[in-house]
């Protein structure tokens, strides 16, 4: 059980749930203007990191095929 906590198709999953949801909050504040221009670059900063991270769990669980 303790396996499937820490699995890397977990961490994926947990890592495209954040993305999502600073997407979310990311487009919310473009539309309120609700937040401050530093703030949303962190928001932003974040998001891309989630997305490098994501691509790399993707690259080590379904590595390319050779040419």
């Amino acid at each position: 059980m303790d396996d499937n906590l820490h699995s890397l198709p977990r961490r994926l999953i947990e890592l495209r749930m954040e993305h999502a949801d600073l997407n979310s909050l990311i487009d919310q504040a473009g539309v309120d203007g609700a937040i401050d221009e530093l703030a949303l670059r962190r928001l932003k900063k974040r998001r891309l990191l989630l997305r490098d991270q994501i691509c790399k769990l993707e690259a080590e669980l379904d590595p390319p095929e050779p040419a």
